[in-house]
């Protein structure tokens, strides 16, 4: 592993690395006005949410290394206190590329990338209408980083006072990641979309407590086969599950344990298994494997209580 020292990196440098091990990131599309009147609006990935009650976001608009130029930005919220911030979906995603470009000061960006200005209830700046989430804040606290040391980046933390979601990605009253295709940023020139395909659920543990790897039997957490995901979801049991005679009776005519495999069949592949005698260690961890892999926790704990009887309550 290779390791930084970020007081001995140049700075170009290590805001690629930093980029790119902090990501996916969401993408603030921030709307604000100038006390003179002028829009600006701009990308931001140095952004997130950090409460609920009340609603609180920041973005981190830095100042330009390149030329010590501060963010219009930065400086629009700073003047007057308020802003919008509107989701980027991929639907916009060249729209919001145009509005990442250095234009002179006082260009509407809303025009440049040819968005729809929607009048706020709130604050005096509008939000994008192509955008399905967009919310209405006003500023709390800038904190600026490190100046004595020639920090460049900031911290601005914003209370939200209206948030506007379409009717169009709800599913059952909820906002449904599959329906936002939401664009995130990545490392360097990298971006990500998030498409139903890589959309999953995972219920969080609640009161209730797994019993953690270090209850998990030693052949099964030194297995070479399973990995930490894998060790991480049979730790989840809030108990060891009890054994299952039955579990060991053959019920199909399986006799190729890889074609069940590669088929993502593991109870073919278990039936494969007893029936051909191959009932090695490492064989039924492989087909415990591909019993998580379809989310089946009980047949994974049977096929390895097969594996090494010695352990099964």
């Amino acid at each position: 592993m290779i390791t930084y020292d970020p007081a001995s990196v140049p700075h170009p440098q290590m805001h690629g690395i930093l980029l790119s091990g902090v990501a996916p990131r969401p993408i603030a599309f921030v709307a604000s006005r100038s006390p003179q009147g002028d829009v600006n609006l701009a990308p931001f990935s140095f952004f997130n949410a950090f409460a609920s009650k009340p609603p609180v976001v920041a973005i981190g608009p830095a100042v330009s290394v390149r030329s010590g130029k501060v963010k219009d930005t930065w400086r629009n919220i700073l003047d007057t206190g308020e802003c919008t911030i509107s989701a980027v979906t991929y639907g916009m995603l060249h729209q919001m590329n145009l509005a990442a470009a250095e234009y002179p000061h006082g260009t509407d960006e809303f025009v440049k990338a040819g968005l729809t200005k929607v009048p706020a209830e709130t604050v005096g700046v509008p939000y994008v209408g192509e955008s399905p989430f967009a919310m209405e804040c006003r500023l709390i606290q800038n904190i600026e980083l490190f100046r004595e040391e020639g920090g460049n980046g900031n911290i601005m933390l914003l209370r939200v006072h209206r948030i506007h979601v379409k009717e169009s990605v709800l599913t059952d009253g909820k906002i449904d990641p599959r329906k936002m295709d939401l664009v995130a940023r990545m490392g360097y020139h990298w971006y990500a979309r998030v498409t139903p395909e890589v959309c999953f659920e995972l219920p969080q543990p609640g009161e209730k407590l797994g019993i953690g790897f270090d209850a998990l039997p030693e052949p099964i957490r030194r297995s070479p086969i399973l990995t930490g995901n894998d060790l991480g979801l049979l730790a989840s049991v809030l108990e060891l599950p009890a054994r299952d005679p039955s579990f060991a009776e053959i019920g199909s005519n399986a006799d190729s344990i890889e074609h069940e495999l590669i088929a993502s069949n593991p109870r073919g592949a278990l039936d494969a298994a007893l029936r051909t005698g191959d009932r090695s260690p490492w064989t039924l961890h492989r087909i415990a494997r591909a019993f998580l892999g379809r989310g089946d926790l009980i047949g994974a704990w049977q096929t390895l209580y097969l594996a090494h009887p010695e352990i099964a309550p």
